[in-house]
């Protein structure tokens, strides 16, 4: 992380994304304990370079050997908050997706209100939470039984909701496709197909 954070400064790039990392067998608290241990320092070296660390929400958790606590521990708002009262440095936030949320069936709007100032990187990906499947394998199976990465618009986010939220809380930051939909993992033709779908369906809410 030290190397990435002093090859930002080097190329002026102003933000770092990345992951807390997690230990998928242990307990929020016992990972909690090696955060404390770790991320400070990390936090304290990016500041002298004038670099902010964007966190991103995914879980990590795609696959049977990752349950059933994913590899990421910075998943829900209760758990930043804790990271943040841990470590209260300006240059420590968030690279927000949304999809992540939806599929955990929780509210992705009200977080950009409550951490406004936390959040400096925009994932755009969309999620599509499949009913009927999970009412048959529930929230304990992995995660990708119940629902699907999709480009955005064509999942259960409401953009528009979004992008309106975004312009209220002021963010001036970086937002960014990912595309990740297994309808366009075919061929090339159908990964360039992806972007331009997405930039597309995005044109009406941002400049592409």
């Amino acid at each position: 992380m030290k190397k990435v954070i002093k090859a930002a400064s080097l190329l002026s790039i102003p933000v770092v994304n990345t992951f807390i990392g997690r230990d998928h067998t242990r307990s929020v608290d016992d990972n909690f304990e090696v955060f404390k241990k770790r991320w400070p320092a990390i936090i304290k070296f990016a500041e002298a370079y004038d670099i902010k660390i964007g966190i991103e929400n995914c879980p990590m958790f795609f696959s049977k050997d990752e349950w059933p606590g994913g590899k990421n521990l910075a998943t829900t708002p209760v758990i930043w908050r804790k990271m943040f009262e841990i470590i209260p440095s300006k240059n420590f936030g968030l690279n927000y997706d949304p999809s992540h949320l939806v599929w955990q069936q929780m509210d992705y709007i009200q977080p950009l209100f409550d951490f406004k100032d936390r959040i400096f990187h925009i994932h755009l990906k969309d999620a599509k939470l499949y009913r009927d499947k999970l009412n048959q394998c529930g929230i304990m199976s992995v995660p990708l039984d119940y629902h699907s990465p999709k480009l955005p618009g064509l999942g259960d986010i409401n953009w528009n909701t979004f992008f309106s939220a975004l312009t209220d809380i002021r963010y001036r930051g970086p937002v960014c496709i990912e595309v990740e939909d297994k309808a366009f993992e075919g061929s090339a033709a159908d990964r360039v197909n992806a972007i331009v779908t997405a930039r597309n369906y995005l044109q009406q809410f941002v400049a592409i």
